[in-house]
């Protein structure tokens, strides 16, 4: 899945609930605090972390590739 950024930055739990991966921010927030949510292979706990172009973001078996 890609996913092209119109900002700068995006915050994770947005580009969650922007590509219809969950069903509410609060959802989002959840997935992340749970540890199911990787950023270019690490783990990502930040719900507000910036992802910015060129990363990959995992959850899952769903890879985002962001532009």
């Amino acid at each position: 899945m890609t996913f092209t950024l119109t900002d700068e930055t995006i915050e994770l739990y947005k580009l969650l609930k922007v590509l219809d991966l969950v069903d509410s921010g609060g959802q989002a927030k959840m997935l992340i605090e749970q540890e199911h949510v990787y950023r270019n292979g690490e783990l990502e706990t930040r719900k507000r972390a910036k992802i910015t172009r060129g990363e990959v973001i995992r959850i899952g078996d769903v890879t985002i590739h962001v532009n």
